[in-house]
């Protein structure tokens, strides 16, 4: 799989007001509810596009497509 372009994203004033008012608890909890559901969809995808794999190599690509290819072996 080809690396994608890294592209900064800018959050709107809106969505910066809300996440002033989270706890730094309330912000880590949400960091890691969003990893499990990218984990869960890349889980899926990666499970039907390579049938064979074993659960070891689908959590090395898990790994190394979240860690954007830091997590390489």
């Amino acid at each position: 799989m080809k690396p994608k372009k890294l592209a900064i994203k800018v959050m709107n004033d809106a969505m910066a007001n809300i996440l002033r008012q989270k706890t730094a608890f309330e912000k880590l909890m949400h960091c890691w509810a969003d990893l499990a559901v990218r984990e869960g969809v890349l889980r899926g995808i990666i499970c039907t596009q390579h049938l064979d794999w074993d659960g070891d190599q689908i959590n090395r690509e898990i790994a190394m497509q979240i860690s954007n290819g830091v997590m390489k072996e």
